[in-house]
């Protein structure tokens, strides 16, 4: 595996970039529940990058109201899956809240759950641990609005990447591997993290800690 050093630019200048959409009638309140999330992460652009490496990934997100008043399961922007793993695992759809032993485990706070759709890394920035540092970063920006992020690993979402079903289940197995070294554990069958875990704030410190070793390393005589 290549090193930090050998990545496009530094990357403590990679910045992330948070866009809400929704279309521009839709004003009411109900109208953008759940609301869809776009995070860029792009290298700053005054940092010494080749302009065509600059862009290093994306993050698909959608932040979800858990009240009992809201009702998700009426949402029509979220993939089928995600209906169905709100509607079955992570919420009571009688009661509108989380299911009870899972609010157990949840440290109490904004009623509002993340969902973590997609991510993608450029080729160049892969390999190197970013993948779950810039997760953690964005879900530690967004903690101060939610109680909780969750996030439906399954081999089916790498089949059209993967050359057979095998690699495509090793994928999702790295995937959820990389979740879990930010805090995130298995909810019957889906990654669930409590947004106050320590671990979201701990990769920051491994990224930053690798890079100072690897540059130490590299200006040792």
């Amino acid at each position: 595996m290549s090193g930090v050093n050998e990545l496009p630019a530094n990357p403590l200048s990679i910045s992330l970039t948070f866009s809400h959409c929704r279309l521009w009638w839709q004003i009411d309140d109900e109208d953008h529940v759940p609301e869809r999330w776009h995070v860029s992460a792009d290298v700053w652009e005054f940092a010494d990058c080749p302009e065509d490496l600059g862009h290093v990934g994306d993050l698909s997100l959608v932040i979800a109201d858990l009240r009992q008043e809201t009702n998700l399961l009426d949402a029509v922007d979220v993939d089928d899956w995600t209906l169905d793993f709100i509607a079955e695992t992570v919420i009571d759809p009688r009661q509108g809240v989380l299911h009870p032993e899972l609010d157990d485990l949840i440290t109490e706070g904004t009623p509002r759950m993340i969902i973590l759709r997609g991510m993608w890394l450029a080729e160049p920035w892969r390999g190197r641990g970013l993948g779950a540092a810039l997760i953690a970063g964005a879900l530690r920006t967004l903690a101060p609005g939610a109680r909780l992020a969750v996030c439906r690993v399954s081999a089916l979402d790498f089949v059209h990447e993967s050359p057979d079903r095998i690699s495509a289940e090793l994928a999702s197995v790295r995937i959820g591997q990389m979740l879990e070294r930010i805090g995130f554990h298995r909810w019957h069958d889906v990654h669930v993290v409590d947004l106050r875990h320590p671990a979201l704030r701990e990769v920051r410190a491994e990224v930053i800690e690798k890079l100072t070793d690897e540059s130490d390393s590299s200006s040792a005589p």
